[in-house]
């Protein structure tokens, strides 16, 4: 949340400084002050959606946030299709029903399990910065870091979109379908139209800064209002055509190309400096996965540049060490040890996790279960730790005791799903235009992202530079987090991953934890209170029975923060006893999961 005092402050600094960026701005930044510094916060609806026979299937499933995107994915599999064509269908009509999450303009993190080989890999959709892009991309008024709500409608907050390549990537290697197929779902809804999804009309009527930017109150504000709201993208529908026909180069090159670049650097203040040649060199990769064990199951999550799952690891590394089985769900004992093991697993994530190809991350020194031992020995069970610091994995770095961690601006936004097909195939795929609505930036129907805020907008603490810092042709830093399963017998048991910006790692952790700790289906673990802490306090989810467990972690000594957290977790289990996948979807916002 921004406090309601220090956005008058830097209202006050943009009058005397900055006449040109208030008058193009200060409508935008006025709004959104009044609108968070009024806003009451909202319990989560945790009314089930589906009930749970509704959530069983013989042969295939699919968990994501919106019921025409899990019908479209559907589709495919009952066509013939497996897991990698449903994901292309999925992700195609998010783009059009949920286009304030995710969508072709963005980027994404795909793990796919082949079910004859038993091999995982991780595709890497993952936007990049402009080869242009220098250190202080972020910095303002005397070169301190922008605030991230003025970064994000920005020119520069824009990278170059991957979702499309990569996922045209893993169909040539994967995919059974014709390319051209998977669309057809996308195409037909936005050209003809679909009932205004529920979920984004929230979200319309929450963000009243849509108003101020002409396409997205073309296309999202006035088309929500009335009794029976439809929502139409026919622009996007012919952009769609055109990738099921041509392939990615629709996209990287030639008129839509263009488009991206005009709309990126026409947008003032601080346009991005991202031109056509980073489009069209722009390159998916193909890297391995991170995995590690839990209570003697196999957990197999994405590599760098995601942290989530070098992060996700350590925090359950590190809760191994104690008996969580035999301690209440939502007790302030649990919340303690979750944040504890938090705060020293970010502290690491801080210091060490950064896109590959610039920085060296000690993945296997960070997942070392020797390591995760001795971070375990550092929690006090009744005390919360005056000021977690980075470890020294394999003695890579034996002087961190001094090191200040940067401040970190993060955001909420993203989503997620979950197949698994008739041939034991598997996708968990997490897919972002990084915050609600992106850069707010809209071309040929569909939004840009704002990915490039996620980089570190400090470039060095204490002289050391820091991993996450703005490179040109660098990858940001992400928090997402799609992870595999397996049970101690080498079966099948967990496809999961979630929305929510830095919180994704907290989310997936809770759910895990559910399932293997406290053996909860996997729609029982989603719907537990979210606790989180990313390094800055101890988030406990507001009306739920999480705030009941806040005044003995006062006393323990977190800082404690009672607030809304939208999650976004969707997993698909395999439930042995019935011979059948069991889906989990999130009802904060209304997430489904089918099968048959």
């Amino acid at each position: 949340m921004i406090h309601f005092s220090s956005s008058l402050s830097v209202l006050g600094l943009l009058l005397r400084r900055s006449s040109f960026f208030v008058m193009r701005m200060l409508p935008v930044m006025l709004l959104v002050v009044v609108l968070q510094a009024c806003e009451g916060q909202r319990s989560p609806n945790l009314t089930p959606v589906q009930q749970p026979e509704e959530q069983l299937a013989d042969r295939f499933m699919i968990a994501a946030a919106n019921d025409l995107a899990v019908e479209a994915g559907l589709d495919m599999l009952r066509s013939g299709g497996n897991a990698v064509d449903a994901a292309v269908a999925v992700q195609m009509m998010l783009t059009f029903v949920e286009p304030a999450e995710s969508g072709i303009g963005g980027g994404a993190f795909m793990m796919f399990r082949n079910g004859e080989t038993g091999e995982m890999v991780m595709f890497d959709g993952r936007e990049t910065a402009p080869a242009a892009a220098t250190v202080d991309r972020f910095t303002w008024l005397f070169g301190r870091p922008m605030p991230l709500y003025l970064a994000i409608p920005t020119g520069s907050s824009v990278g170059v979109p991957g979702t499309v390549a990569m996922l045209y990537e893993a169909h040539q290697q994967h995919g059974s379908l014709e390319w051209a197929e998977l669309f057809q779902p996308a195409i037909t809804a936005a050209a003809g139209g679909v009932p205004y999804p529920d979920q984004l009309k929230r979200q319309v009527e929450r963000d009243f800064s849509l108003r101020f930017f002409g396409d997205l109150r073309r296309y999202l504000v006035q088309q929500s209002g009335g009794d029976e709201p439809v929502l139409r993208n026919p622009e996007l529908s012919e952009t769609l055509s055109r990738i099921a026909n041509e392939g990615p180069s629709a996209l990287l090159e030639g008129e839509i190309a263009d488009d991206i670049v005009d709309a990126a650097r026409s947008r003032r203040p601080r346009r991005s400096d991202i031109t056509l040649d980073d489009l069209a060199g722009y390159e998916p990769k193909q890297r391995e996965v991170v995995c590690g064990a839990y209570r003697g199951h196999e957990l197999c999550g994405p590599a760098p540049p995601s942290s989530g799952g070098i992060t996700v690891l350590q925090i359950l590394g590190i809760l191994e060490q104690f008996d969580i089985a035999s301690m209440e769900p939502n007790s302030a004992e649990v919340a303690h040890l979750i944040a504890e093991a938090s705060r020293l697993a970010f502290a690491d994530r801080a210091i060490y996790i950064g896109d590959p190809d610039f920085t060296d991350v000690p993945v296997d020194a960070l997942i070392c279960p020797d390591y995760l031992r001795e971070r375990a020995a550092l929690i006090d069970r009744e005390l919360a730790m005056e000021d977690p610091k980075p470890g020294s994995p394999e003695l890579m770095e034996p002087e961190l005791d001094d090191v200040t961690l940067p401040d970190e601006q993060e955001t909420t936004g993203t989503s997620h799903f979950s197949i698994a097909d008739g041939d034991d195939n598997w996708v968990s795929m997490t897919t972002s235009i990084e915050v609600p609505f992106g850069s707010r930036i809209m071309t040929n129907g569909f939004i840009l992202n704002n990915q490039l805020t996620d980089f570190t907008f400090t470039s060095e603490i204490d002289g050391r530079p820091l991993p996450n810092r703005v490179e040109g042709g660098k990858r940001p830093r992400s928090s997402m987090s799609p992870f595999f399963v397996m049970s101690p017998d080498g079966d099948p048991r967990l496809v999961i991953g979630s929305r929510g910006g830095s919180r994704i790692i907290g989310y997936v952790v809770k759910t895990m934890v559910g399932v293997i700790d406290w053996e909860l289906s996997v729609q029982d673990a989603i719907n537990l209170p979210n606790v989180v802490h990313r390094g800055d306090g101890l988030e406990l989810e507001y009306g739920t029975d999480a705030e009941l467990a806040g005044p003995e972690l006062k006393q323990m000594g977190h800082r404690v923060n009672i607030t809304e957290m939208e999650s976004g977790v969707h997993g698909i289990e395999w439930v042995q006893a019935l011979n059948q996948w069991r889906g989990g979807a999130d009802p904060r916002i209304r997430g489904i999961a089918r099968g048959e």
